[in-house]
């Protein structure tokens, strides 16, 4: 019987049983050197005399210097664990209880928990540190470049009708990259935190990226980028979500592949029947995204292409949207890409009435 199997009256009984067998050997071995006369009867009574008597010691000991102890770290660590509201219930520990091997696993229980806390804690230490050092070199390029525009024009540049316009032109576009940082970091807040409360209803899936077509309209014209239905897509796909949170998921997707897609090519939006769900995906010709890069594609802030990025005037936060908001309906999103050839992402929305 392994030790920590064994509750305290098992412990007091076999150390009373292991004292009155070393005794009553004792006494046989001096019997036999010293040539003492004792009868079996005498060695009986007094065997039992000694476990009884050693039983009662040692349980008393277990009791008054062990055993209340370890109750108290038992139920102590278990009434961190569960919680005071639920204290009423836990079983009675006793002296018949495995109390050893209840205290063994509960604090082995309790450091593994603490040890997830430390490392969660951490995680959320860097996760913190990045993102405010992501904020701040998002917030820092656009600050910078309307600081130096204004102090160009204070130092006189108002007056010289070959850069005022421009500069000013320029501190705008600045100041509304700003805005959507901040709009984003909003959004996103809200969804991290849960406060996104999601309003589902019934609604055309395709008439929904027809108006995110129009939307885009002027964008794709000036990247002569087409946009465009894949054969088989006309079908009215029917869709449950919140219509105004898919709406911004199309619009980042479909603005990503026109941000990166190569001039002269096509955006193609597919739609795929799965019996109960729909699978919506947004495929482009661009420039592509290596391997390593796309795990890391829907991380706050993160940019495969850093100057390119910067240069289409994104905030960064766009895919990490979206995945929040797919996130908030149950639904997962993918992405597949070869280098040279394009990118699709696709997420799955549950048909009307599922």
């Amino acid at each position: 019987m392994k030790f920590k199997n064994t509750t305290p009256r098992q412990l007091a009984l076999l150390t009373a049983l292991v004292i009155s067998v070393m005794e009553v050997v004792i006494l046989m071995i001096l019997r036999l050197v010293f040539d003492l006369e004792q009868s079996g009867v005498i060695l009986l009574l007094l065997f039992v005399l000694t476990f009884v008597v050693s039983y009662i010691i040692v349980l008393w000991v277990i009791r008054r210097f062990i055993f209340r102890k370890i109750k108290l770290i038992y139920k102590n660590i278990r009434d961190f664990r569960v919680g005071k509201i639920n204290k009423a219930t836990d079983r009675e520990v006793d002296v018949d209880s495995n109390v050893f091997g209840d205290v063994e696993e509960e604090v082995k229980e309790w450091t593994e928990l603490k040890q997830r806390e430390i490392d969660e804690l951490r995680t959320l230490e860097n996760y913190r540190r990045e993102f405010i050092g992501n904020v701040s070199h998002e917030l820092k390029t656009p600050v910078f470049n309307i600081q130096g525009y204004i102090h160009t024009l204070i130092d006189g540049g108002v007056h010289d009708p070959a850069i005022n316009e421009k500069y000013l032109h320029r501190a705008a576009q600045n100041i509304d990259r700003l805005i959507t940082i901040v709009k984003d970091l909003e959004v996103i807040t809200r969804l991290e935190s849960g406060e996104l409360i999601l309003e589902k209803q019934t609604f055309d899936i395709h008439g929904l990226v027809e108006e995110v077509f129009e939307d885009l309209e002027l964008m794709a014209a000036e990247k002569e980028i087409t946009l465009k239905f894949k054969d088989g897509a006309a079908n009215r796909f029917m869709v449950y979500a919140d219509k105004d949170a898919i709406r911004t998921v199309m619009m980042n997707l479909i603005s990503n592949s026109l941000k990166y897609g190569r001039e002269g090519r096509k955006t193609s939006i597919g739609f795929y029947d799965m019996d109960h769900h729909v699978l919506i995906e947004v495929s482009d010709k661009g420039i592509g995204i290596e391997q390593k890069h796309l795990r890391h594609l829907f991380d706050r802030f993160y940019r495969v292409d850093k100057s390119r990025s910067r240069n289409e005037g994104g905030s960064g936060l766009g895919l990490a949207i979206v995945k929040h908001i797919l996130e908030a309906h149950n639904e997962p999103i993918n992405v597949r890409s070869t280098p040279g050839v394009g990118t699709t992402f696709g997420f799955t929305l549950p048909k009307e009435g599922q």
